[in-house]
């Protein structure tokens, strides 16, 4: 290996990427970090008081959506042995000493909730497993008790401030049908409210009140379409809604403050974000002052339901994480809304980036559509550019950093990535846009975005990449769109729905029964339709599939299957293997993986082939 220096691009991948700064429970403000390093992912634990950040040892080698434990004095994170996502809770201590398994008797399961009271009394998770869905109340020193079972969706465990109720989102009331409903039982089981604004509508618990004895809860409703804050008493039945109507589109709650009496939210509009308070005695709706960039970024079907976000800190002081697409994350400080805020954690030194721009461009049937893109600053004409359609489908590109973004920018190459039918923030028709026809409604916007970035002469040549579900959407374009892409670079894809649906985590099988319509046996058309393998005769770019061997998600023996198929039809096809699940975990990786991909796009630009 050599030890020179990283120039250019590669400088980008040698200083740690902070993924979220993620407050404790309890009174003392101190913060859990979260950064991906050369070897892996790291936590810390930092105290904006004094500046100190003390990295926790001892953590197993898949780290995955760690969670700060009561008083920030341990780590709770899912532990498997081989990152396949299906493993048990443990509590790791803050002094790096041993773990201490959670539910040592339960059998292996997906987490798909975990919080924890404010007062450290009780942990909650939503644990999904080949019995359904079930929510769960941890107390130390006694037994898990068993709060809730559904075969139906049901995820994103919540706990009230002294561990006396328990909420979950549900299906219920809307078997089948990602629309949720805000299930609150008792400590003992008991149901004590539903919270349903109809089957059209979907309700999500965001957060219990910080305020012991205090059992209302913040949630995000939709009935007009579009995100909006409510909150809700479950015992009472009380409930007030934050309409907010001179605000167009997604009006997203994120906190509420150590008093109960302020909500901070996020509004919006064609991918911008701007921060509003809302005073919940007055009625008052107040905008924040604060600079441009991207201050959350909501995850799906993982512990947490945020990747990270803006937050309150002790009393009413307001935390901003902030990214742009040029600028690492920072934690910022407002101690009043109307202030200008002050830095409270700097963001890594790097290389000055290029910023991507908000563009609105319509698909074939005119619905509009959101593209982050940019050129590269040499640039004085069309150049090859990379457009990247992100995973999920329910999760969306936010203007945030990318260290790959901003190489191949470096490197002379432009950027765009797309939100599609499918992405979140943008209201609940576009959302469901693709439901009942997996990659139909995708591939019309992956289409619009490619032909925009030709027609507006930023792209000479496309090249398309995403992981996950847009590993899937960049297979299934290169087979359904040939001709419009000069290659593919897929990450952990999706090939072939019906051999992944029965090497799939329960967890995954349930979700994609609704959104495809059907099991393999009782809709095999759909599976087949919406599968990129049934399309590998057509395709006539290069492909590069990268995928983990022990991924629950999206499964390795597809992939395998793809690429011979692709292979024995005369197609030019690379399958890159590693060792763990459903993504790369650390900065060598991504510096490699990024190498490789540059070298075979210049490649795929001088006519050679990839395999």
């Amino acid at each position: 290996m050599s030890s020179e220096p990283a120039t250019g691009w590669r400088t980008r991948f040698e200083v740690p990427i902070r993924v979220s700064s993620t407050r404790c429970p309890g009174a003392t403000g101190v913060e859990l970090l979260l950064e991906i390093g050369k070897t892996g992912r790291e936590v810390s634990f930092w105290d904006p008081a004094t500046g100190a950040i003390t990295p926790v040892g001892g953590l197993p080698p898949h780290v995955d959506c760690p969670a700060p434990g009561p008083h920030g004095r341990s780590v709770l994170m899912l532990k498997d042995e081989t990152g396949a996502e299906i493993g048990h809770l443990w509590s790791f201590p803050a002094d790096g000493g041993p773990g201490t398994d959670l539910t040592p008797d339960l059998p292996g399961y997906a987490l798909r909730g975990i919080d924890v009271a404010e007062d450290g009394s009780a942990i909650v998770i939503a644990a999904a497993d080949e019995a359904g869905f079930g929510l769960w109340l941890l107390r130390p020193g006694l037994e898990p008790r068993h709060l809730y079972q559904s075969p139906y969706e049901a995820w994103n465990s919540r706990v009230s401030a002294d561990g006396a109720y328990a909420s979950i989102n549900t299906t219920d009331h809307n078997p089948g049908v990602r629309r949720f409903a805000v299930t609150v039982s008792d400590e003992h089981g008991t149901v004590v409210g539903v919270l349903s604004d109809g089957p059209e509508a979907p309700v999500q618990g965001i957060r219990f009140s910080p305020a012991p004895g205090d059992p209302r809860i913040l949630v995000s409703t939709e009935r007009t379409g579009f995100a909006r804050p409510a909150v809700w008493h479950p015992v009472t039945g009380e409930r007030v809604d934050v309409d907010a109507p001179d605000l167009a589109g997604d009006v997203v709650p994120l906190d509420w403050s150590d008093d109960a009496n302020l909500l901070l939210l996020a509004h919006v509009d064609e991918g911008i974000h701007r921060l509003y308070e809302f005073d919940l005695r007055s009625a008052e709706l107040t905008a924040l002052d604060h600079p441009d960039g991207a201050y959350f970024s909501p995850d799906v079907a993982s512990p947490l339901p945020v990747y990270w976000t803006s937050h309150y800190g002790p009393g009413r002081e307001i935390r901003l994480v902030r990214q742009r697409f040029d600028l690492p994350m920072e934690v910022l400080v407002l101690d009043s809304p109307r202030q200008e805020p002050r830095t409270l954690l700097a963001s890594a030194p790097v290389v000055a980036g290029t910023a991507l721009g908000s563009e609105r461009i319509a698909s074939r049937d005119g619905t509009k559509l959101q593209l982050w893109a940019a050129a590269p600053r040499t640039a004085t004409g069309p150049v090859p550019t990379v457009l990247s359609v992100h995973g999920g489908p329910n999760l969306v590109t936010v203007g945030a950093y990318e260290p790959a973004a901003q190489a191949w920018l470096d490197e002379g190459f432009g950027y765009a990535a797309l939100n599609y039918r499918g992405s979140v923030t943008f209201g609940r028709e576009f959302r469901e846009g693709f439901w009942g026809a997996v990659g139909d409604r995708e591939l019309e916007d992956v289409e619009a975005a490619r032909n925009w970035l030709v027609d507006n002469g930023i792209a000479s040549e496309v090249f398309i990449t995403g992981a996950s579900y847009g590993g899937f959407l960049t297979l299934l374009s290169l087979g359904r769109l040939p001709g419009l892409f000069a290659g593919g670079l897929a990450s952990v894809a999706m090939a072939d729905w019906r051999l992944a649906y029965d090497d799939m985590a329960p967890a995954l099988q349930a979700a994609w029964r609704g959104f495809i319509g059907g099991t393999p046996e009782t809709a095999p058309e759909r599976f087949a339709h919406s599968s990129p393998l049934t399309y590998v005769e057509h395709v006539r770019a290069p492909v590069l599939i990268s995928q983990g061997r022990a991924d629950s998600r999206t499964p390795a023996r597809q992939a395998s299957e793809y690429v011979r198929r692709l292979r024995a039809a005369g197609g030019d096809a690379l399958l890159d293997w590693f060792e763990g699940g459903h993504e790369t975990t650390s900065t060598t990786a991504m510096a490699e993986t990024m190498d490789r991909e540059l070298g075979l796009v210049r490649r795929a630009l001088r006519g050679e082939r990839w395999s």
